[in-house]
C-alpha cells in the first residue's frame, strides 16, 4: 500500500513542480527545465527530483545550482499546495537517462551494422540446396 502512496506522490510533486519551476521560480541561472521524474524516499524524508535542461554542461551546472538555491522555497510552496504532513527535502539531480538511452541505441546500430553483411549471406537460401516444396 505505501508504494501506491509514494508513486502518487511521485507523480502529484512532479506536476506541481513543474509547474512551480516555469512559473515561479526566478533565478536567473534557471533555465527552461522539465522534470522528467521524482522518487521519494519511503519514510518521505527526501525526494529526488530528475531534471533534464537543455545546453552545454556549464548551463547545466548552472540551472542545477539555481534549482537547489530554490529548493527551500519550493518546499515551503509545495507544503501550502499539497497540504502534506511532512514535505520531502529536495535534491534536484540531472537526468541523463536519454543520453544513456543514445548511447545505447548507437552501440546497438553499430553492433547491427557490422553483423548485417554476414547474416544477409547466411539467410539467402543457397541454389546448391533443393527446395523443401520439390
Amino acid at each position: 500500500m505505501a508504494s501506491k502512496r509514494i508513486a502518487r506522490l511521485n507523480e502529484q510533486l512532479k506536476r506541481e513542480l513543474s509547474d512551480m519551476i516555469r512559473v515561479q521560480v526566478r533565478d536567473p541561472r534557471v533555465g527552461p527545465v522539465t522534470v522528467t521524474a521524482v522518487d521519494t524516499a519511503g519514510d518521505i524524508g527526501s525526494a529526488k527530483i530528475y531534471v533534464r535542461i537543455i545546453g552545454d554542461e556549464g548551463q547545466v551546472a548552472e540551472s542545477v545550482a539555481g534549482l537547489e538555491a530554490a529548493a527551500v522555497f519550493l518546499r515551503h510552496q509545495l507544503g501550502q499546495v499539497l497540504r502534506l504532513r511532512k514535505v520531502p527535502e529536495l535534491r534536484f539531480r540531472e537526468d541523463r537517462s536519454l543520453d544513456h538511452a543514445q548511447r545505447i541505441e548507437q552501440i546497438l546500430s553499430e553492433v547491427i551494422s557490422e553483423e548485417s553483411p554476414e547474416d544477409e549471406d547466411a539467410a539467402a537460401p543457397s541454389e546448391e540446396q533443393p527446395s523443401e516444396d520439390a
